[in-house]
């Protein structure tokens, strides 16, 4: 069984909701487990709303670690108020574990190599990378990423055109640090899925009026779909494969500028970097997603 990690913003768009009810979904069907997840912006509600996700979905025990530094996103979404307040009234950010820690305890605690999925901020990976040795293991960050991770799903970039800039890089001051040095010292494969990949895909348009998903997307005011960049993301990693997924592939280096935040690519037969191009149509996508949700 495969087994992975989630970073993820959760943050003031609902499109975190779609992709952790992909999840949600897989995991409740015996299909993947999910070790832990890590949030990467930091607002009043953050663990609160992704801890009522996951009850409301029926799934428990999953530890949550946040970057408590990062309030510097901003943000104050409904859709978070709504779930902490109706499933997790008992839930504050002060139980979650720091989510570099929580990285570094889980994979430190794993036999077996892992797969992480990022759907937010980069700056959580990155201060990863850039940890040292503690009381889980003496190993480095980028040593311990280099024997206990797999593969790295990420939805960051925009890569149909050389040097555009797409929030989850360039939002902030950290954000663009961050993907520099990603994108730099990262030891394992990445696959991207840009920006460009979902502004046209919407999903989640078809639930039930009583499902918490469809709540958050009408707090959103995006009760009838919301574009897909995070839920078309997870599902590729859930099918584990960019082809099967629906996805032609670039391999190559890529790299992020640190102030500006936009993002480049160097084909490479050989690259640890890889970047998706839809190779159907955007139907496809919107079936194989609303059908598991």
């Amino acid at each position: 069984m495969r087994k992975f990690i989630l970073g993820t913003d959760f943050w003031t768009d609902c499109d975190d909701c779609v992709a952790l009810r992909l999840l949600t979904r897989a995991i409740k069907a015996g299909e993947i487990e999910l070790r832990g997840i890590a949030i990467n912006a930091c607002m009043e509600h953050s663990v609160a709303s992704v801890v009522g996700f996951l009850r409301a979905d029926g799934v428990s025990d999953i530890p949550v670690g946040l970057d408590p530094a990062a309030v510097d996103f901003g943000g104050a979404p409904p859709y978070q108020k709504r779930l902490a307040e109706g499933f997790a009234p008992d839930v504050t950010n002060a139980d979650a574990e720091d989510a570099v820690t929580l990285y570094r305890r889980l994979l430190a605690e794993s036999e077996e190599k892992l797969e992480l999925i990022e759907i937010g901020y980069p700056q959580v990976l990155s201060a990863l990378l850039l940890s040292e040795g503690d009381e889980f293991s003496p190993l480095d960050g980028r040593a311990l990423v280099k024997g206990k991770v797999e593969k790295i799903w990420m939805m960051a970039g925009k890569w149909d055109k050389d040097g555009e800039r797409e929030n989850n890089f360039c939002r902030a001051d950290r954000s663009r640090r961050a993907g520099e040095i990603l994108c730099r010292l990262c030891p394992v494969p990445v696959t991207f899925l840009g920006w460009e990949i979902g502004i046209n895909v919407l999903t989640g348009g078809a639930l039930d009026k009583n499902d918490h998903l469809y709540l958050a997307l009408l707090d959103h005011g995006s009760e009838k779909g919301r574009h897909s960049w995070d839920p078309m993301l997870v599902h590729m990693a859930l099918v584990g494969d960019e082809e099967k997924a629906g996805y032609k592939t670039v391999r190559g280096h890529a790299s992020v500028d640190a102030e500006t935040g936009a993002n480049h690519f160097r084909p490479d037969p050989n690259g640890l970097h890889t970047y998706v191009v839809k190779a159907k149509d955007d139907a496809f996508y919107v079936d194989a997603i609303d059908r598991l949700l």
